[in-house]
């Protein structure tokens, strides 16, 4: 198809531009969005959007449409809980959440820059940090929408203790937790029972879709944002959005993503440009990954979101022909370049997700394949017991490195840098490779390095995902999305275990049970896949890097 001179939006504080993209085929969707009226239609919950099959689940998701409004009425008691805390002498804020509970307000706090410690990991390493630090002037924000998150549960509980064992009481303990969640989840009656601040978030928001709620804006305000602000910039966009016209950025936005997605571009490969059009927007392709990833790959269809690490990296200078660039701010480059302020974007972007999901035709509010790898979890901790996990035998071990996986994909490999090159060869045409590092997010963030030289060696798109946190948004798309992916995990001995309170197991047993239980969910779909065990992991770390050329 061929190109065309491109489209612009700018209303409401952001402007989208689509250029250099699939010609006719982009103008033909939007005309039938606006002939079916898309735009206003969204803007007024309509549930029917999505089809017959997704209208039950849609119709108790699109509570996010109005958060601009409606959650101003957290205001009054986000100050008050500030004003609490400040008094309380509690400066360090941390916060237990995975997925959409933790992606959004880390974007917002480091966007305005003031600290908020994220703790959405079950690395014992990383976790020991954590809890060490400056715990006496400690207040953790529990955030979980189900309030049965093993994750979100096990840092309560490791915080708890610790607070107990610096000698506090239960009711000095009481103000040093703040939970988030739903109405009426477990997570509501255990906080209620201990005396804990409790904050309820909107029921008719999922997970994904939750910025703007009281997950997104309760530990964003104790870090001290101007969550009120964020509000207003949502505002200034909402009645755009409803919009029944091209010039409509929210739905220019999700008909280029979407557009893409069904012509054969369905890789959305982000980037953030270095000038000011991007307003200053840090780690926004964290959140819009879990977004677009979660809502969108399902059904063997939908956008794989391929965060790079800036304009030149590996993966979008060479985008191949199954690939779109989306660019936050100003570039020339770009397929896609979207500006605007932070509270308008995050209502863009889940506008223009729900948009594509139509396109494509799939539910963008449901994740059928999340609970299957949280199964496979519980399955593997209650079936050993006391004993090992089955993790199997290595293939071979090279170095500090083990090396798991089936003669199918290593072929007659008997070195790590074969090993790679192996799983590099089984990549599908139009494929790609997801690197998933179960690690210390913070002490090992030299792994972030592993993406754009795979990326070089691969000659394909590659992910890079921190553990457990991706298995809470790209992880549906790896299993439920086109069946083209090929996937790297890394696990890591584990120095100092630590107990999780009240569990009959550590957070080192916990992240290795959720390494195999998603590793066998990738592998009982025939997706190729390797384990690499890193029997001491910063020199396992080494060998990787000298192993991918670096």
């Amino acid at each position: 198809m061929a190109d065309f001179a491109g489209l612009e939006a700018r209303d409401g504080g952001v402007s989208v531009s689509v250029r250099k993209f699939v010609g006719t085929a982009l103008v033909e969707v939007l005309k039938q969005l606006q002939s079916d009226s898309v735009a206003s239609r969204l803007s007024g919950s309509d549930a029917t959007l999505w089809g017959p099959a997704a209208e039950s689940e849609a119709s108790i998701r699109l509570g996010w449409v109005d958060l601009p409004t409606s959650s101003r009425a957290l205001l009054p008691q986000l100050a008050e809980l500030r004003e609490e805390v400040a008094r309380a002498g509690l400066d360090h804020v941390v916060l237990a959440g995975m997925g959409g509970s933790s992606l959004a307000p880390e974007v917002i706090t480091r966007t305005y820059g003031v600290p908020l410690t994220v703790l959405d990991t079950t690395d014992p390493h990383q976790i020991r940090r954590a809890v060490a630090d400056r715990l006496d002037r400690t207040v953790v924000v529990v955030s979980s929408k189900s309030g049965g998150t093993i994750e979100t549960d096990s840092h309560r509980r490791a915080y708890e203790q610790a607070f107990r064992d610096m000698g506090l009481s239960d009711e000095e303990l009481a103000q040093r937790i703040v939970v988030v969640t739903d109405p009426g989840s477990p997570l509501e009656h255990t906080a209620r029972e201990a005396g804990y601040r409790v904050v309820l978030a909107d029921p008719n928001v999922g997970g994904r879709y939750s910025a703007l709620t009281a997950f997104g804006l309760v530990p964003s305000a104790l870090a001290g944002v101007d969550v009120a602000k964020l509000l207003d910039e949502a505002a200034a966009l909402s009645p755009e959005l409803a919009r029944n016209e091209a010039t409509n950025p929210g739905l220019l936005l999700g008909a280029a993503l979407g557009t893409g997605a069904v012509t054969g571009r369905d890789k959305a490969v982000i980037a953030t440009a270095t000038d000011a059009g991007g307003h200053g927007i840090v780690g926004f392709g964290d959140w819009a990954e879990q977004l677009i990833a979660e809502s969108t790959g399902k059904e063997a269809k939908g956008i794989l979101p391929v965060v790079v690490e800036g304009t030149g990296a590996p993966g979008y200078a060479d985008i191949g022909e199954d690939g779109q660039r989306v660019v936050l701010g100003s570039d020339e480059s770009a397929d896609i370049a979207v500006g605007g302020p932070l509270g308008a974007q995050l209502l863009l972007w889940e506008f223009a997700t729900a948009v594509a999901g139509r396109i494509i035709g799939i539910d963008p509010f449901d994740q059928p394949n999340v609970q299957e790898s949280k199964d496979n979890t519980a399955a593997l901790l209650e079936k050993a017991g006391d004993g090992p996990l089955p993790e199997g035998e290595p293939a071979f071990t090279d170095g500090a490195v083990q090396v798991f996986g089936d003669s199918a994909v290593l072929g007659g490999a008997t070195t790590l840098a074969g090993a790679l090159d192996a799983l590099f060869g089984a990549v599908p045409e139009r494929g790609y490779l997801a690197v998933m590092a179960y690690l210390d997010r913070v002490g090992e963030a030299s792994a972030e390095k592993l993406r754009p030289a795979a990326a070089v060696k691969a000659g394909r798109q590659v992910t890079f995902g921190w553990a457990p946190r991706f298995l809470h948004s790209t992880g549906q798309f790896h299993k439920g999305g086109p069946p083209v992916g090929a996937f790297l995990q890394i696990t890591g001995a584990t120095a100092q275990d630590l107990d999780v309170p009240g569990r009959p197991y550590t957070f080192g047993r916990l992240q290795l049970a959720q390494a195999l239980g998603d590793l066998g969910a990738l592998t009982s779909r025939g997706r190729p896949a390797l384990r690499l065990h890193l029997t001491d992991r910063a020199a396992g770390l080494r060998q990787l890097h000298s192993a991918l050329g670096e």
